[in-house]
């Protein structure tokens, strides 16, 4: 059987469900973390989709412009 040890009597000892609950902290934090990092990426290729949209409503413009030009 597991002896105890009564020489930490009075000092500040981490239990299983403190060590638990720095562990839960943690990955919740790293959670939010991931979330920030995943929501900027999530920004950076939607700027991205937005600029090819752009880029390709202003060559149909300039395509019908054309077009409109040689009639």
């Amino acid at each position: 059987m597991w002896q105890q040890d009564f020489s930490t009597v009075g000092r500040n000892v981490l239990t299983i469900a403190d060590i638990n609950r720095l562990e839960q902290a943690a990955r919740i934090s790293m959670g939010e973390f991931l979330d920030t990092e995943a929501n900027a990426e999530t920004r950076l290729q939607a700027r991205h989709g937005l600029t090819i949209g752009i880029v390709l409503a202003l060559a149909a413009i300039v395509l019908l412009a054309a077009l409109f030009q040689l009639t």
